[in-house]
């Protein structure tokens, strides 16, 4: 799997802030070899977590993954812990740093456990060897005599020594080849599997738990930034003379963009003893703006033009079988367009970051889901070497991905040297939706042949939408192949299948959102999926049982993992009970970042009004770390896509975004939630994606009730566009 790795110790020590004194543990390995295809920049995963054994017995363990709700600080831990038959009540988690040392820190697509569980496990069975060589050096008997349990390592006379009273022995060995490691059987976890409470779960309740937000230093100044009101638009000149006059204003800076993929936008920088005086000196700002080559961007009319091109020929990214033979011979056709617009991530904690620079060195505070790029964005904003950077991850309000792009933090080092002064850069709401990396835009064109016996004998599927690679690569105006995967791993048995890609150039900066392509895709697909068992005049779920392939060996997509999940809904739902009038079920499935997704979902509509009443959700995401973890987050899923789905709108006029705080991007209120029924896969394969497959499901689910109850197909989000209310 991997190699272990030998490191000084007290270097070691050194450079994570460690105490001196315990037993410290490293570990190499390579776990790439199953991922997905991603973009280059995601693709380079060595990780790398460590375990220092106090000789008090007090285990501190590193999380080098960020914690946004994620439950990774407690899941990944509770792995070393777990393997390591420690006493979790011994046990305190340390955040690391932004260090390559720790392996890709990028904590996004759905990824910390499904690629960090055997390495957690590696790192835990390391520990629980090394502690019986001790033990047996110790009381001078055979290693085979000995094993860990619960923070001791017991002799089989019965005798015992906590694992605090190795340490002095333990920390001279060397460290055993993986080869030689013995793992617990599944069936013996005590932790894994289970619901182990959220290591920051007492600092969230009593209001200490440190968010970016939180951090203060020592004469500290508070900025914000004025952005150009359209992408990449410039500053042409700026009067800072009203501004200085706001009390607390001490000064107005000009930042210059940067063009890198997360460089800062560039604007003009307010500088203040608070927050609130640098939000007022910048209103006072005049500014005169060079807006640009984005200026005439109106995405109504843009969504228009990607729709057009989804109606005609694009770019083939799969062909299977002959599809136009499939229309030819078919008893009918049918077909079907779908549009979503640009969506905002909008965390509830905003982009914030505290940076000090002074002496050439630059400290950092940041929200940050990406460590590592941020301290490369903030190398390349100071022209200083790598090893002067050091970021510091705080608990995030909330990611989405947002926080994987790291313009933000580079914005407080650029200032913080500008001034001699740490500072704190605080994006507004306003900010924050009006210059996000936003959700794409998309256009979704379907045709399906039908036979005789209602058989679908053809798919073609035509997309088109500004691709995310478009931030890291200019001028490109075709999807990736990554962001076409959700489409051409169609789940349905079907002979003849096509799947093309439409010209869309990008206007605003795009970004991956929470299931990033998936969202369009599952949305489209499933709706679809919908359209077709009507139109053969077929159950929705009878439908899909019958349609998915049979395939059970299929290792991109096992269809009979879809089809498990799928039932466990119905059953779980009653499907097929007589449900009060006005009320119906809507039905979706999906795979993404390797799990296995099903939803029903019950809805009423009153004149025109929607109600969801019950959400049922079942995931096969392989071997679970945590369960109330998994449970959060597909409840969690649920409410996400039902704020999508019913009010999830970012339009572009003049290249100005429109909507600004939460007056006009809803999310879903509290009262508006359903009960939330969430079915677990009991599994021992390998861990999957949790916190991403969950929305996919919800939008099409709750579409497809309304048809049921109503019998209007609605084919474009979000509904309240589209006559409905909530």
């Amino acid at each position: 799997m991997g190699v272990v790795k030998n490191i000084s110790r007290r270097s070691f020590v050194k450079s994570i802030g460690l105490a001196s004194g315990g037993l410290v543990l490293a570990c190499n390995t390579s776990i790439f070899s199953n991922e997905e295809k991603a973009p280059e920049n995601f693709t380079s995963f060595n990780p790398n977590l460590f375990v220092q054994l106090n000789s008090d017995g007090s285990l501190i363990l590193v999380s080098s993954r960020s914690e946004m709700g994620n439950g990774v600080r407690t899941s990944l831990p509770s792995v070393i812990a777990d393997e390591m038959e420690a006493d979790w009540n011994r046990v305190s988690v340390q955040q690391a740093t932004g260090d390559e040392k720790y392996g890709n820190q990028n904590t996004d697509g759905s990824k910390s456990i499904r690629l960090f569980f055997k390495p957690m496990l590696t790192m835990g069975a390391m520990a629980k060897a090394m502690l019986i060589s001790a033990a047996a050096i110790k009381w001078k008997v055979p290693e085979s005599e000995c094993l860990a349990k619960n923070h001791f390592i017991i002799h089989t006379s019965g005798k015992k020594i906590a694992f605090g009273d190795l340490v002095e022995i333990a920390k001279t060995l060397e460290t055993p080849s993986e080869d030689s490691l013995k793992f617990k059987n599944p069936k013996d976890y005590k932790y894994i599997g289970k619901g182990l409470q959220s290591v920051d779960a007492e600092n969230i309740s009593n209001g200490s738990a440190i968010y970016g937000l939180d951090k203060r230093l020592p004469n500290m100044k508070f900025a914000t930034i004025a952005h150009c009101p359209v992408t990449f638009g410039t500053v042409k000149s700026f009067d800072k003379t009203e501004a200085l006059k706001i009390a607390g204003v001490e000064n107005v800076i000009e930042i210059k963009p940067v063009d890198r993929p997360f460089g800062t936008l560039g604007g003009i920088a307010v500088i203040a003893t608070n927050t609130w005086a640098a939000i007022k000196g910048k209103e006072a700002l005049v500014i005169e703006w060079d807006l640009g080559e984005n200026k005439s961007y109106n995405s109504s009319i843009y969504l228009e033009e990607i729709t057009k091109n989804v109606h005609k020929p694009g770019k083939v990214s799969k062909d299977k079988g002959n599809i136009n033979n499939a229309f030819k011979n078919a008893s009918r056709t049918i077909e079907a367009t779908y549009q979503l617009p640009h969506l905002a991530h909008a965390p509830m904690e905003v982009p914030n970051t505290v940076a000090w620079y002074r002496n050439g060195v630059c400290d950092v505070w940041a929200p940050t889901q990406v460590a590592q790029t941020a301290r490369e964005e903030v190398k390349e904003a100071l022209q200083i070497e790598l090893d002067k950077v050091t970021i510091n991850v705080t608990l995030l309000g909330g990611g989405f991905g947002r926080k994987s792009k790291p313009d933000y933090v580079a914005e407080a080092a650029i200032l913080s040297k500008e001034t001699n002064n740490p500072i704190q850069v605080v994006w507004t709401r306003e900010d924050d939706i009006k210059h996000d990396y936003l959700h794409t835009v998309s256009a979704q064109y379907f045709k399906a042949s039908i036979t005789k016996d209602n058989k679908i004998s053809g798919w073609l599927h035509r997309f088109a939408f500004p691709s995310i690679t478009s931030t890291f690569q200019k001028g490109v105006e075709y999807p990736g192949g990554w962001e076409i995967n959700s489409a051409s791993n169609l789940p349905y048995n079907v002979d003849n299948l096509r799947v093309e890609v439409g010209k869309a150039p990008a206007h605003v900066r795009i970004g991956w959102l929470r299931s990033v392509i998936n969202l369009p895709h599952g949305f489209a697909i499933n709706v679809f999926t919908d359209e077709l068992a009507h139109e053969t005049t077929t159950d929705p779920l009878e439908f899909r049982l019958n349609f998915l392939s049979k395939d059970k060996k299929a290792k991109k997509l096992q269809t009979n993992r879809l089809r498990n999940v799928l039932n466990i809904v119905a059953k779980n739902a009653d499907y097929g009970k007589k449900l009060p009038e006005g009320h119906a079920y809507g039905i979706a499935i999906h795979k993404s970042f390797q799990s296995y997704v099903a939803s029903i979902i019950e809805v009423s509509v009153i004149n025109n009004k929607v109600t969801v009443h019950n959400v049922y959700i079942a995931i096969d995401c392989g071997l679970v770390v945590n369960r109330d973890t998994v449970i959060a987050q597909m409840e969690g899923s649920a409410i996400f896509g039902m704020s999508l789905a019913f009010y999830g709108k970012i339009t572009a006029k003049d290249g100005e975004i429109e909507q600004s705080n939460f007056h006009d991007y809803q999310m879903a209120r509290i009262h508006q939630t359903p009960k939330i029924h969430v079915e677990i896969v009991k599994s021992t394969k390998p861990p999957t994606g949790v916190g991403e497959p969950g929305v996919p499901v919800i939008a099409p689910a709750i579409v497809n009730a309304i048809f049921a109850a109503t019998g209007k197909r609605i084919r474009k989000l979000p509904l309240i566009d589209e006559g409905f209310t909530v």
